[in-house]
């Protein structure tokens, strides 16, 4: 047994008045404690000045991409050996960045899977898609996930559930990383994705949609998808802000993932830039900062609509997207009007129960994992802190 101790705590849900002191035993918490708590005789003590919280999740990462500009269209010709040798460095660099619990939407041949399996000690828990399911030349095609008609979508769903996915992703509009996809419409047909979504659920698996089309977010709406990635609502006019559509979806309490966070330090030159991804800069002249805004400002209105979101980078899928930096994503959130605990509880307690671990991890209480983020500074003051991590600990695994 041994404790963690520090003067400011948040438990995963709440901020904890005068901090904490947290028993762990093995790969659980045994119990959470005053920061004055006397531990039994024996126990060691490490104690520190900044924030105690568990330990982050990412829901939105592609372990098999190292977001160096081309990555993911690369790893769908990489070799078993070279998919896991990326696996394993994309979550080693999570985790020593405080994310003990990753959310894999798009991986090739379910290594991923392969990874999550293997439970090696010290590296974050794994919830895995496999490869998305896309259209032939759509977006991610690469992944090897296109299928094509109803017939063929349904026995892709089942596919995944007899692998032993967590979840099903699914391409529903087109993305910026694949120039010859549409990210103003629709990739599936209506009867298409609704077979994708009830094939998923007859098997008891929820479906992410990711939709960066406002068309995309409509149609997957409609079919009864659980989770939107991105949400960015494009038009051929830009982004907007449908108000009407935050309330129905907040109604039909589909989780959205906008994917904020990007790392404007890392963005490329443009010869280096995805073309879809430049020529929709240029069209509607946006900057990294003119966008940040734009998004911050849909995440805002969708919040406003009682929208649950949780946190994920979109890690590894661009050079701005680096793994590690979900605490940019959360950081963010402040921006959008939440308070400190409502974005801490978006990457740890809300993202657990989006990921189907809401018993497991994301809490700081008895019986939970000791998954377990020791950061420099107050989080409830200055949610950048989340960047300066001085102790991890995965399933009671201490980082040093």
């Amino acid at each position: 047994m041994y404790a963690v101790r520090a003067g400011t705590c948040f438990d995963g849900e709440t901020f904890r008045p005068g901090g904490a002191t947290v028993l762990v035993e093995g790969e659980q918490i045994l119990g959470v404690e005053s920061f004055g708590y006397d531990v039994p005789a024996g126990c060691e003590v490490a104690s520190y000045d900044g924030t105690l919280l568990p330990g982050l999740f990412d829901c939105h990462v592609h372990l098999v991409s190292d977001s160096s500009p081309g990555s993911l269209e690369r790893a769908g010709a990489a070799s078993d050996d070279e998919l896991d040798a990326l696996i394993a460095t994309s979550m080693e660099q999570h985790v020593v960045a405080g994310v003990t619990t990753v959310r894999d939407l798009g991986d090739v041949r379910y290594r991923t899977l392969v990874a999550r399996d293997r439970r090696t000690p010290g590296e974050p828990r794994v919830v895995a898609a496999g490869p998305p399911l896309t259209v032939d030349a759509g977006h991610c095609h690469y992944l090897g996930g296109a299928v094509t008609g109803v017939e063929g979508a349904r026995a892709a769903v089942l596919e995944r559930a007899e692998r032993g996915a967590d979840v099903v992703k699914v391409m529903a509009s087109g993305g910026m990383l694949t120039f010859e996809s549409d990210v103003f419409g629709v990739q599936f047909g209506d009867e298409e994705l609704a077979a994708i979504v009830s094939t998923a659920h007859d098997l008891g698996l929820r479906v992410l949609a990711h939709s960066h089309s406002e068309a995309g977010v409509r149609q997957a709406v409609g079919v009864g998808v659980d989770g939107l990635e991105h949400g960015t609502c494009l038009t051929e006019e830009g982004p907007s802000v449908p108000h009407e559509l935050f309330e129905e979806i907040a109604v039909r309490g589909i989780t959205v993932d906008p994917t904020l966070g990007m790392d404007p330090g890392r963005m490329p030159p443009p010869d280096q830039i995805p073309p879809a991804m430049r020529a929709l800069m240029e069209r509607y002249r946006l900057t990294p900062a003119t966008f940040k805004e734009i998004r911050t400002a849909q995440v805002a209105a969708a919040h406003r609509a009682g929208v649950r979101i949780v946190t994920g980078l979109d890690a590894g899928a661009a050079p701005i997207k680096p793994h590690g930096a979900v605490w940019r994503a959360v950081a963010q959130l402040a921006d959008a009007g939440f308070a400190a605990g409502e974005a801490l509880a978006t990457a740890t307690s809300v993202a657990a129960g989006d990921c189907g671990l809401g018993g497991t991890t994301g809490r700081l209480a008895a019986s939970y994992a000791a998954d377990l983020l020791v950061v420099d500074g107050d989080l409830a003051a200055d949610l950048t802190a989340l960047a300066r991590p001085v102790q991890v600990v995965v399933r009671g695994r201490r980082l040093r």
